[in-house]
Order: C-alpha cells, then sequence, then structure tokens
C-alpha cells in the first residue's frame, strides 16, 4: 500500500499539503484559498470525495486562511484540530464537524493513522504532524523556533520529512523587516534557520540513517531562495560527513506553486 505527499503551496504566505494512501486522502491546513486548493485537487488527479479530513496545525492565517470556503464546499469532510487552535477558529466550521484531538495522541482518518506532536511556535497550541500507513511515514515540521529531542524521536523513522528551512539568518538581519520582527522569526517561537534545518538533519541522521527524502519548506520570499536554502543545507551536511543524494535525498517545495507527488 502506497503512501503519497504533495505541497499546494509551503512558505509564510499560504500553506497546504496533500497526504494520500490508496484508499484515503486528507489536507494539512488550507492556508490558500479554496480555489487553488480544488485546483491542486484536480491537478494531482485527487477526487474531493476521497477526502476524509483536514488536519490543523495552528490558527495563523497562512494555515487556515482557506478553510472555511474548502469545509464548505466538502459538506462530509471532517476538521481536525486541537482544543487550544479551535479556540482560535471560532465560526469557521459547523461544530458537528469538528473533531478535536489531544495534543501527542494518534487517531485514524480513513486507513491513514495520524500522530500530532508539540512545536514551538507564537500561537496557542501548534502541533506537526506525522502520517502512517502500514510501515510508511510521512512527518512535517514547519513553524517552529527549534527542533525539541521529542521531535527528532518523532521524525526519526520518517520516509519523507517536510522540514522548515524559513530564512538565512544574514539575510534577514540585513534585510528591511522590523527589529521586532526579526527578533521574532529568529527566535524560540519563531522559524527555523537554513543552519538550523540542517542541524535538525544532522541530529536525525546521527539518530536513524535511513533511505529518506527531505523537502525544505515553509521558505520566506523576503528572507530566503530556493537555491540558498539547498546550498546552506548541502554544505552543512556535507561538511558534517553526510553525502546528499545517495540514501538522503534533499529537494526544496516552492512557495507558490504544485510540487510533484512523492510516494513511499
Amino acid at each position: 500500500m502506497s503512501l503519497s505527499f504533495c505541497s499546494f503551496s509551503s512558505g509564510s504566505s499560504g500553506n497546504c499539503y496533500l497526504v494520500q494512501s490508496d484508499r484515503s486522502a486528507l489536507l494539512v491546513d488550507a492556508g490558500i484559498s479554496g480555489k487553488k486548493i480544488f485546483e491542486g485537487l484536480a491537478e494531482t488527479d485527487t477526487d474531493p470525495e476521497k477526502l476524509r479530513g483536514i488536519v490543523i496545525t495552528h490558527e495563523h492565517s497562512d494555515h487556515i486562511k482557506g478553510l472555511r470556503v474548502t469545509a464548505k464546499r466538502c459538506p462530509d469532510v471532517s476538521v481536525y484540530s486541537n482544543q487550544g487552535t479551535w479556540k482560535k477558529l471560532e465560526g469557521l466550521v459547523e461544530e458537528d464537524r469538528q473533531k478535536v484531538f489531544d495534543s501527542g495522541s494518534i487517531f485514524d482518518i480513513g486507513d491513514i493513522s495520524v500522530k500530532s506532536f508539540r512545536i514551538s511556535h507564537d500561537a496557542a497550541e501548534p502541533v506537526g504532524f506525522s502520517f502512517y500507513c502500514e510501515d510508511k511515514q510521512i512527518s512535517i515540521v514547519t513553524d517552529t523556533g527549534f527542533v525539541s529531542d521529542e521531535i527528532i524521536d518523532e521524525i526519526s523513522g520518517a520516509d519523507i520529512l517536510s522540514l522548515e528551512a524559513n530564512h538565512e539568518p544574514h539575510v534577514l538581519e540585513s534585510g528591511r523587516y522590523p527589529y521586532f520582527l526579526k527578533r521574532r522569526i529568529m527566535g524560540d517561537k519563531g522559524h527555523l534557520s537554513n543552519e538550523a534545518a540542517a542541524e535538525c538533519i544532522i541530529r536525525l541522521e546521527q539518530q536513524k540513517h535511513k533511505d529518506r527524502k527531505i523537502l525544505l519548506s515553509h521558505l520566506s520570499g523576503n528572507n530566503n531562495t530556493p537555491e540558498l536554502a539547498k546550498l546552506t543545507v548541502t554544505n552543512m551536511l556535507e561538511d558534517a560527513g553526510l553525502a546528499v543524494g545517495g540514501s538522503l535525498k534533499l529537494g526544496v517545495f516552492s512557495r507558490s506553486g504544485l510540487s510533484p507527488v512523492f510516494e513511499v
């Protein structure tokens, strides 16, 4: 049985991912327009009737701005979030379609098992997710200021990992953002830099080496580029003795375009 992963958008202006097994499909966040979400489903040949759920990482607008429209167009689809986030989503989804999970818990959506885990971000109760189908695992770690040991433990078995590489510190520091925003982004409840993403991958490989695809995600449009993110991370991995391109494959998600469909 296969498990696949696709990004409809991954960046500070909008985030939405598709996770799909042979029998079920779900969306992770709905931070782009409903129109773009349904275009993404069409382009990946995903029947909207195959959707079994929408899971929400946190309440910031770049993760939920298309939620109301998407939920309305898919009246049989449940929306999953923890209690802290639901308190910030009041009025977006009918109460009888709201599914509440405890952070750290495991629940099933169709034949896909979903595990949430805590991340560090300036939101009510932000989480990342891992998705399991038989012995396959896809994990998403974005919108976090640092990567805890608990996160490393959770994602160590991931076959595909969507990992934040939001900014290049020297670009951010010399850029036009006001000081308070720079401090927020670089803080423990902000976003991972390219260097922090590389350090996470090194820790991950030290804990469990396996064939895996890592997709750098949630890039800033002002403080990073796909080329810079990949170069910085690749150089740091190679300096640590990790070869990119063999068992460890590295890619970068587009900030606004549809990605290829990755399958395990």
